[in-house]
């Protein structure tokens, strides 16, 4: 299994209620692949961190292994998620992937 860690922070210009419903979207568009694509396994998008947090959200995806983490990425599902809710609100992207 390979667990896919993706955090986020969304660009400045944006006002606390129109981060919410960025986050939102963002959240509900990830959520909705499940079950769209071979080899994912769990998505789920955190919007509520802590004060101490850095970031505006993370994703945490879990997938039957490396190839289908490859297949994730370029799916078409998956690449209207990223390109229409995620990638023109988002201005720094850090991500982790590792095996469990």
């Amino acid at each position: 299994m390979v667990r896919h860690i993706i955090v986020w922070t969304l660009k400045e210009e944006y006002s606390g209620a129109e981060k919410e419903t960025i986050k939102k979207g963002i959240k509900e568009g990830l959520e909705g692949l499940k079950g769209q694509i071979p080899g994912l396994k769990e998505i789920r998008v955190h919007t509520a961190g802590l004060e101490s947090s850095n970031a505006d959200l993370m994703l945490d995806s879990l997938f039957e292994n490396e190839q289908a983490l490859k297949g994730y990425s370029g799916h078409p599902a998956h690449v209207a998620v990223a390109t229409g809710k995620v990638r023109p609100y988002t201005k720094v992207r850090s991500c982790f992937d590792y095996e469990v």
